[in-house]
């Protein structure tokens, strides 16, 4: 499999040879004359950007470890690719098991597991040293689109699909723990950040908040005029970040006594279209970034505070459907309907 993967050696961008490694080279050929200029590098990625190639159909997911070493994607070939995300971005496993597309995975908190939601109605919990599948949970009669596991705590896992349920898993077990029934198809799922509280969203536009503990719906978030596609919860806990189909993305306040319009931010500039993707969201470690899939092939970057694009990102041939940031650098990971994953280097 390594002889399908390569550095984007065609970029402008390219690694300085027997230089520090904080140089960077920007060529332009222009009648025959050849200008360089060094610009300082600002991670430890072989060269700015990188090409990983190896999947055979649409890449619908991809996270890095929360230790930064190691990228998991996978989408509608079923299989889970692990990558190192230094040197030459070697494909380390391929893991298999699912029987249809894998449309979410997420590291477990301690980065020993992987957690998958699978359209075979099941999800996976896998072990990241041997790639081998450790549990399957089955539960779900339809499509399950999203999945996520609690950030402390016992090892607690939430699933949601196209059955109209969110479902709890004790991760120890093989059957559900509880089980939530949404009114519409459930398209993604998100804990709190004490686990006390589940978000989901569906394809009425709400997001719903659930007391998992009491099994009952606390409120709904409203403000968004098409499907909700990805949720994602801020590193401090206090918010989540949505993306829909209404070509908005945005920041909502889910911290108690919060006023009720909790809705706070809105990006937009990015596009969903006829293939309806579902299209994930992501923030940077510091908060101060977030960034979404597009169907118009770039990657967006917004500033949290001024709410403005500050990168636009090309490169990929089909729909951006996730993103992810570096946990302790400035790299940011995406994964396309083109098969194919990039990482890049932002300042």
């Amino acid at each position: 499999m390594n002889e399908n993967k390569r550095k984007a050696e065609d970029s402008a961008l390219v690694a300085v040879p027997k230089k520090s490694r904080n140089d960077l080279a920007v060529s332009n050929s222009k009648n025959k004359s050849l200008t360089q200029t060094l610009l300082a590098r600002t991670s430890n990625l072989f060269a700015p950007i990188m090409l990983l190639e190896g999947h055979e159909g649409e890449i619908f997911t991809l996270e890095f470890h929360p230790e930064g070493q190691y990228l998991a994607s996978s989408g509608f070939d079923r299989r889970i690719f692990l990558w190192s995300v230094y040197g030459e971005c070697e494909n380390l496993s391929v893991m298999s098991g699912h029987s249809g597309a894998v449309m979410e995975l997420h590291f477990s908190p301690d980065g020993s597991n992987i957690f998958t939601a699978s359209t075979d109605h099941t999800l996976g919990l896998w072990d990241v040293v041997s790639g081998q599948r450790l549990k399957k949970y089955k539960g779900h009669t339809n499509f399950v689109n999203s999945c996520q596991g609690a950030r402390r705590g016992p090892q607690t896992l939430v699933s949601g699909g196209d059955d109209s349920t969110i479902r709890l898993w004790d991760t120890r077990k093989r059957n559900c723990v509880t089980t939530i029934t949404s009114p519409y198809q459930v398209t993604a799922v998100c804990f709190s950040d004490t686990a006390e509280h589940v978000y989901s969203s569906g394809i009425d536009n709400e997001i719903r908040v659930w007391d998992v503990r009491k099994n009952e719906l606390l409120y709904s978030m409203r403000g968004h005029a098409d499907t909700v596609t990805g949720i994602s919860l801020s590193p401090d806990g206090s918010y989540i970040l949505t993306n829909a189909m209404d070509n908005t993305l945005r920041i909502w306040d889910i911290r108690p006594y919060a006023p009720q319009e909790r809705c706070v931010k809105v990006f937009t500039g990015h596009q969903h279209n006829f293939e309806k993707n579902l299209l994930r969201c992501a923030w940077s470690a510091d908060g101060s970034k977030v960034s979404s899939g597009s169907a118009d092939r770039f990657m967006y970057i917004w500033d949290t505070t001024t709410r403005r694009i500050i990168y636009k990102l090309p490169g990929h041939n089909g729909s951006v459907n996730d993103v992810d940031f570096h946990p302790n650098e400035s790299i940011i990971a995406s994964g396309s309907s083109d098969k194919q994953i990039y990482l890049g280097e932002i300042e």
